[in-house]
């Protein structure tokens, strides 16, 4: 049976776990509201470069240049401006992640503890069935590991093909912008 200190300290738990959760969710919308300013802030100083590209072209030909030389770089940025964004869920993902997995392990920890006290103060001939608890304890704790090396996996592979994405994009927007080079000269 739990006591008013058992309840009163898992309340306290579970408050400051949902502190830190708000806290890391917060960190993660930080992150991204600077990656923001600061994207703003550098599209703000390139547009007024651009501009006074534009207004000292002479001819066609110094257009096309001038467009393949914005081509290459507005890919790889937009690229670049992606993959931030992914670090930043990523990192706050694992950011939670961690802390859920600490809670997790904490309550398996205390549920153990308790199946143990009701075996030790069980009455004579429930062997059986405290067994079968706890078998069915270790068959839920075991699934539970399977499901996050899986989620584990699962995210390494997500990773790779994110990285092979923005390869091919990088290399295909200099492809293009090469291509644009050569038809304007």
């Amino acid at each position: 049976m739990l006591t008013a200190e058992q309840i009163l300290a898992a309340h306290k738990a579970n408050i400051e776990t949902l502190f830190g959760l708000t806290n890391k969710a917060f960190e993660g919308v930080e992150k991204l509201v600077e990656l923001n300013l600061q994207v703003a802030k550098t599209a703000l100083g390139e547009v007024a470069e651009t501009a006074h590209a534009a207004l000292s072209v002479k001819d066609a030909q110094e257009l096309l240049a001038l467009q393949a030389s914005l081509l290459q770089p507005s890919a790889e940025k937009a690229t670049a401006y992606s993959r931030h964004l992914y670090d930043i869920a990523t990192s706050t993902n694992a950011e939670v992640a961690k802390l859920a997995e600490a809670q997790i392990a904490d309550a398996q920890k205390k549920f153990n503890n308790v199946v143990d006290s009701a075996a030790k103060n069980a009455p004579a001939g429930t062997e059986n069935a405290v067994a079968l608890v706890k078998s069915a304890l270790a068959a839920a704790n075991n699934a539970y590991e399977t499901v996050q090396k899986a989620a584990k996996q699962a995210a390494d592979v997500t990773e790779a093909n994110i990285q092979a994405v923005t390869n091919t994009a990088v290399k295909a927007s200099q492809t293009a912008a090469r291509a644009t080079k050569r038809a304007a000269a």
